[in-house]
């Protein structure tokens, strides 16, 4: 099941009947489409703003993380193949990378022209080319990268083992800095300045500035946090518990949390899951 919600109104929109597991999850603003991962079989399916499925392309079991491409492309890495894939907007295959061992998230900056993978069975962030897939970087992370994303000129990686975040610079391929958090961080995100972290076993939310990397707050938001994802106004940060069932919002200013929306048991969201479509 996929649910599509009014972020404004906090009103479900659509409840789309999805088999396999979803929980990958790539917003592309530019389009108006949701692309979604069945985690278990590797099904990817496409859904426009109202939930309806569009198509629906198996991509083999392995597949997992998702990222939004320019002309309505995806990167998708392939959890068991250990490689990176960019496909076009007609879902046709440009180039395919060899990764690290177990890549998960995968993250995309327009800005720098580098798309990154978390190898969580490699400790290490691998940096490609995004137009040619070109090996950059392979980078030294913590115990179990899970997430990845770019910010502010960085590459940011939650390490589910270790417990912190590792902060590189993706152009020159090194490591700058690491953040403490709870127990095995998952998603990050950021808003108005501060870096938000789910801590799925510490059921918390980690707070941090994003200049010092110093950690602000730590918030207890619910049980099994997961998916984190910026508003797309950027006031603060949406959250999904796994366990507790729920959406919560958190202010990015005063840290409150608010808009506690129910969801179908058991929700899950890996990746960029919020978005507003661009006129």
């Amino acid at each position: 099941m996929v649910s599509v919600i009014d972020l404004q109104s906090g009103e479900t929109l659509a409840l789309t009947p999805v088999a396999g597991g979803p929980a990958p999850v790539a917003y592309d603003p530019q389009a108006g489409r949701a692309y979604v991962i069945s985690a278990k079989d590797g099904r990817l399916s496409a859904l426009d703003g109202t939930g309806k499925i569009l198509w629906v392309r198996d991509l083999g079991e392995g597949a997992f993380g998702l990222a939004a491409a320019p002309h309505g492309g995806l990167f998708v890495t392939d959890w068991y193949g250990a490689h990176l894939t960019r496909l076009d907007g007609d879902q046709n295959v440009l180039w395919r990378v060899e990764t690290g061992r177990a890549p998960a998230g995968v993250a995309f900056s327009d800005d720098a022209g580098l798309v990154a993978t978390a190898d969580r069975d490699a400790d290490q962030v691998s940096i490609f080319a995004a137009d040619t897939g070109h090996l950059r970087h392979k980078v030294a992370t913590g115990s179990h990268p899970y997430a990845v994303l770019f910010h502010d000129g960085k590459l940011w990686t939650t390490n589910v083992q270790s417990d912190d975040v590792t902060v590189i610079d993706p152009v020159a391929g090194e490591t700058i800095g690491r953040i403490e958090t709870g127990s095995h961080p998952y998603g990050i995100a950021f808003a108005g300045g501060r870096g938000f972290v789910t801590n799925q076993y510490a059921g918390t939310v980690t707070v941090f500035e994003v200049d010092g990397l110093k950690p602000l707050a730590t918030l207890e938001t619910g049980d099994y946090p997961e998916g984190i994802a910026a508003l797309p106004d950027g006031t603060g940060v949406a959250v999904v518990h796994w366990e507790s069932n729920n959406l919560i919002f958190i202010d990015a200013a005063s840290l409150e949390m608010s808009e506690e929306i129910p969801l179908p048991d058991g929700p899950r969201a890996f990746g960029s899951f919020t978005g507003r479509r661009v006129p």
